[in-house]
């Protein structure tokens, strides 16, 4: 069975012109189906098919719904639909107003679905991000992913977020584009029959094999457990990118560029996710999983979430979103810890920044967009607070130690590319690593094998599975990673304490170094805001960290007895720069009572401005026992009394502090609740804001159809521009009058003969006939027209103009492509000299000869009635037929018979006049006429002389 490529292509504003520059680049038997799809105004017909069908010979279609893909065609979008591709036959979608208008993302998608790796995507030139996420789909399946260059595009906005996003190929000119694809058809091509529908993998095992071993060389990674089906389409690809012909041609390859074997590896780990992928999962995991974690949960007990093969982290932050959603306002009294790992550095990096594009964040609700993400340059950022509940890290889940204890582990889509025997290696890897009672996610097409011992399936439509207590224990073999091995190493060489390994000149260092780690006072150092960044030597006598939330500022964890004594001194020390010191402080520690002496000393600034301080603890001698005195045991002298008094002062004067700092919380504590109502708003604003990003993509979006629509009428407007020459040449070059006039009989065009037959003008045009006085003898074209524009057919008269020259006149309706009438065309022929007809004939008769107009007017006559009737031209032509002479022909049944012979196309035979005529006295003539035959608007009138016997 062979296949061809499809070839899905997107573009916007300014993509026209690039599409047509591949078209008239590429050659015409390529075997590809090329499918266009642009932003169209949904309002507007689009004449795309007719403008691209101008700039190649190959046949241009557009789509309709269940049209089947052939090869070697150009299909186009229409206008207020989005298209999707199964099975090879086109699905028209209705265009969902309440969402945003991708409809390059929506078709790619579905092509990277239907076709994989017969699937090439191409972004052209336009503004947004549409097509981004379809390229990432398409090379998911081990497709072609193409941009076009930022020097050839007119708007490069599409092609740069494509390129971002790390899923091109080939970033060209759309001619390089088109010399492309064409080396690609070549290469897949196995001969006229089409295209195979499989690209062949020629290489052996043994190359294969060594392959595998330069993967593992850089990687670190073995791939010969990965499914041999993914990793031979996933080689192929690369092979055809690189124009390898085969396998060993591509180890070759790899050997003169180490780079390639990083791009090999990217691509093999096939980084494809999304937020909040099948919705219904995540509803699964509110409504069955998340409430069994808290139930019977330790107050203090962290959530623990792993998710391997993370990629970007879309997954984890997914699985936060969702978990904090469902905890509402008790996550906050909650410890969250979700882990993404992932075997590729570069997909760590990019997960722990938590920036996506806005492509990346289409499908996440607004909601979710205004609570859980800020903007950032370019797209988004996932909310810090978010952030701090996930961990990112590089991990190999078939080598490296997991994480234990763990509440849920999400892992979709990632077993399919192992192969059996991996499979049976991470999954006891996941049963060891779940809690009692945790659960397991898998994807779709994923499933737990033969390890129906270890998990009990929860919910088959997600995928998820409960984790089974066993007593049978599973092998786990996990090899040093390389970081652990590097330890070891380091562990090794490092000299320990028992067996010194050091110069003799560096004695006095060692020796100062032993006597302050026994004899300097502990101490801590702090930065401006009282946090604790190094503790030196044992500060636990002094520190006593309070319940709740771990701190590590100085208030939070100093023991209550010094911490007036010591926020004053630290004030002072701030204020000041100067070492403040306190003495005689007694606190109780391990049942004993101690005198404490600190000081508080500036340091100098750390490089990056930061103040420090540096805080030394000193212990005061009590005696030997360390011991308060007991009560009665002696009577106090005088001394002692003032010792006594004096600490009740000092009692008084703590509790009046005690007060004023109560206070000071509780102002803080109104500070606070100010802050989270500036807080809110502020959150308000940000809504405000997001929903006017909103409707600035939305209008973007509008922008797009708009600036789309503008480039197809401008290339209208050219080729209107052309056909408009094309005409006005056309009709320059006629050699007859021809008038167009508009249903209200305004004149719209003329050709130059018709100026001095209807006396026109270029000004006239817009004004109706009927206001101008045309030298041609028609004053009824008007009712002409009409009658012509009611009935639809033609007419057909006959006029004279001024200097006597016969026109046929025919009128006929104008019709437009849409077969509507919006006025007549009038075409008048010249008939030229209806006497030149006749004249040879009427000079060789032997009788006198009339040319008479329809209104009896003499317009010729022969050299007999001249001589016979005794009269000169001057007096015959130009005149009415019964004014001639003495009126002899002034007989009102002749005149009648003549008047009868054009409109009815009647014949005058044998009428009998007898008259007294001048210089021949009394004659009698037989009148004989008949209508002209080449000129139906002309009489010819003979006479014969009767002669008696």
């Amino acid at each position: 069975k062979r296949v061809p490529l499809i070839v899905g292509i997107g573009a916007s504003a300014g993509g026209f012109e690039a599409f047509g520059s591949i078209l008239r680049a590429l050659p015409q038997d390529t075997g590809m189906s090329f499918v266009f799809v642009q932003h169209l105004d949904p309002t507007h017909e689009s004449k795309l098919t007719d403008l691209l069908q101008r700039s190649t010979k190959i046949p241009v279609k557009q789509i309709a719904h269940q049209m089947k893909l052939e090869p070697d065609i150009i299909y186009v979008i229409p206008p207020n639909s989005g298209v999707v591709v199964e099975n090879r036959t086109f699905l028209l979608l209705p265009r969902k107003k309440t969402q945003p208008n991708l409809p390059i993302d929506t078709f790619f998608t579905s092509l990277a679905r239907d076709q994989g790796n017969f699937a090439i995507g191409i972004v052209l030139s336009g503004t947004g991000h549409d097509g981004t996420m379809g390229l990432k789909q398409i090379k998911a399946e081990g497709g072609i992913t193409f941009a076009q260059d930022e020097v050839s595009s007119k708007y490069f906005s599409m092609p740069q977020s494509a390129s971002a996003s790390g899923c091109v190929d080939f970033v060209m000119s759309p001619e390089n584009i088109a010399h492309e694809l064409a080396r690609i058809a070549t290469q897949f091509n196995s001969g006229k029959g089409g295209l195979q529908s499989e690209p062949q993998f020629s290489g052996t095992e043994e190359d294969l094999s060594r392959l595998y071993s330069l993967l593992r060389g850089v990687t670190n990674v073995d791939f010969s457990a990965y499914k041999p089906t993914t990793l031979k389409r996933r080689i192929t690809r690369r092979m055809v990118l690189r124009k390898t012909p085969h396998l060993r041609a591509y180890l070759e390859y790899l050997q003169h560029h180490p780079n390639e074997i990083e791009e090999l590896f990217q691509e093999i780990l096939i980084n494809v996710t999304g937020f909040f992928r099948d919705p219904a999962a995540f509803v699964a995991l509110k409504r069955r999983v998340y409430p069994r974690l808290l139930k019977e949960r330790a107050p203090n007990t962290s959530i623990r979430v792993w998710v391997p093969g993370c990629s970007t982290g879309e997954e984890v932050y997914s699985l936060a979103i969702s978990l904090h959603e469902f905890l509402g306002r008790s996550a906050a009294g909650k410890t969250i810890q979700i882990f993404g790992t992932d075997i590729s550095d570069h997909m760590v990096a990019r997960a722990r920044q938590g920036i996506y594009s806005t492509a990346a964040v289409a499908d996440v609700s607004p909601d979710r967009l205004r609570r859980y993400f800020q903007r950032s340059d370019g797209g988004y950022q996932i909310a810090k607070f978010i952030r701090d509940m996930c961990v990112f890290a590089k991990q190999n889940v078939a080598e490296d130690p997991p994480f234990s204890k763990v509440d849920l582990i999400s892992c979709r889509n990632l077993l399919i590319y192992f192969g059996p025997t991996l499979q049976r290696k991470v999954l006891p890897i996941f049963h060891y690593a779940l809690r009692h009672g945790g659960f397991l996610m898998l994807g779709s097409s994923e499933s737990i094998g033969s390890f129906s011992q270890l998990f009990t399936l929860l919910d088959k439509r997600s995928k998820i599975y409960i984790r089974n207590e066993t007593y049978e224990r599973a092998e786990l073999d996990f090899k040093a990673s390389h970081h652990a091995e590097e330890t070891r190493e380091r562990t090794a060489q490092k000299p320990s304490m028992e067996r010194p390994n050091f110069p003799r000149s560096d004695l006095q260092k060692v020796a100062d170094d032993l006597v302050m780690s026994r004899y300097t006072p502990p101490g801590i150092i702090i930065n401006a805001r009282m946090d604790v960044l190094h503790f030196r030597g044992k500060t636990g006598p002094y520190l006593e960290p309070a319940p709740g939330t771990a701190s590590f500022n100085l208030t939070k964890i100093i023991r209550s007895e010094l911490s007036m004594d010591l926020r004053t001194a630290f004030n002072q020390a701030l204020r000041t720069n100067v070492p403040v010191r306190k003495e005689g402080i007694r606190i109780r520690y391990n049942g004993h009572f101690r005198d404490v002496n600190f000081e508080v000393v500036p340091m100098p600034r750390a490089p990056d401005g930061e103040r420090l301080f540096l805080i030394l603890f000193f212990d005061v001698f009590l005696g030997e026992t360390g011991k308060e005195p007991k009560k009665g045991s002696a009577k106090p002298h005088a001394g002692e009394r003032q010792m006594l008094r004096l600490r009740e002062e000092l009692t008084q004067t703590k509790e009046s502090l005690q007060t004023i700092i109560e206070e000071q919380e509780a102002t803080n504590e109104e500070l606070r609740s100010a802050n989270e109502e500036i807080q809110s708003t502020n959150e308000e604003l940000q809504s405000t804001n997001e929903e006017l990003e909103t409707a600035k993509e939305e209008l973007q979006s509008t922008n797009e159809e708009l600036t789309t629509l503008n480039e197809e009428l401008q290339n209208r407007n050219g080729e209107l521009s052309q056909v408009n020459n094309d005409l006005n040449n056309l009709i320059a070059s006629f050699a007859m009058p021809i008038v167009i006039l508009g249903t209200d009989f305004t004149l719209r065009r003329f050709t130059p003969m018709a100026q001095k037959l209807f006396n026109l003008i270029p000004a006239d045009v817009g004004r109706r006939i009927t206001d101008i006085n045309p030298n041609l003898q028609l004053p009824n074209l008007d009712k002409l027209a009409a009658e012509v524009i009611d009935s639809l057919n033609v007419k057909e008269v006959h006029a004279t103009d001024n200097e006597g020259r016969t026109y046929s006149v025919r009128i006929r309706p104008y019709r437009t492509a849409e077969n509507t009438i919006e006025g007549v065309v009038v075409v008048a022929v010249d008939t030229g000299d209806p006497w030149r007809d006749i004249s040879d004939i009427a000079e060789m008769v032997s009788e006198p000869v009339l040319l008479l107009t329809s209104n009896l007017t003499v317009r010729k006559a022969n050299e007999r009635f001249y001589r016979d009737f005794h009269v000169t031209p001057t007096e015959t032509e130009g005149r009415l037929i019964y004014d001639l002479g003495n009126q002899q022909w002034n007989i009102g049944s002749l005149r009648k018979a003549l008047l009868s012979v054009l409109p009815k196309d009647g014949i005058v035979t044998d009428f009998r006049v007898e008259h007294e005529f001048p210089h021949l006295g009394k004659k009698t003539f037989f009148v004989n006429a008949k209508q002209l035959a080449r000129n139906a608007n002309y009489i010819v009138v003979t006479f014969k002389e009767h002669k008696t016997s």
